[in-house]
């Protein structure tokens, strides 16, 4: 029975000084952090950034399989700052659509935000995630109740970037 009470006495020794050591070690890098910071301060600051992509080269196909564009496939050709949509199945085919403006940004692993843009009243025309790792496309063209439209998109040329 000693020994046991032995043991159960320096298992509370060895406890409380492992408690007493990691507090202190939390409390060291706490207040080496400065008053009010966390400890992570000393690790290096990143500023946020929002970087573009340069999707100049890259001729872009989404085919919708849902919401108002269904039926629909139109073929995307981007420049250096502007990008071009012309219906080449379905339903819109023979509609002339006008050259806007675009910006790129990259969002996720292989995924891009782009955001297409009239270049005279900087009003957003049509939006989009593109997922190029699943080939799946998210539009959003404001002007209807039902602006949302879904489907695959596919790469028929690269341009000199290489996808995000």
């Amino acid at each position: 029975m000693r020994s046991t009470l032995q043991v159960r006495l320096a298992s509370s020794v060895l406890i409380a000084g492992a408690s007493i050591a990691v507090y202190a070690a939390v409390m060291s890098a706490s207040a080496s952090a400065g008053v009010g910071h966390p400890a992570s301060a000393h690790a290096a600051k990143v500023a946020p950034s929002v970087k573009r992509f340069d999707l100049s080269g890259y001729v872009i196909d989404t085919d919708y399989s849902l919401g108002r564009n269904t039926g629909n496939t139109f073929q995307q050709t981007y420049k250096a700052s502007t990008a071009k949509g012309v219906p080449i199945k379905g339903p819109y085919v023979g509609t002339k659509f006008p050259t806007e403006d675009y910006v790129a940004m990259p969002i996720g692993n292989h995924e891009l935000y782009v955001a297409w843009q009239d270049p005279k009243k900087h009003a957003l025309v049509d939006v989009f995630v593109m997922n190029f790792s699943t080939g799946v496309v998210y539009d959003y063209a404001p002007g209807s109740a039902h602006p949302e439209s879904s489907g695959t998109v596919t790469v028929v040329h690269r341009g000199s970037h290489a996808l995000p």
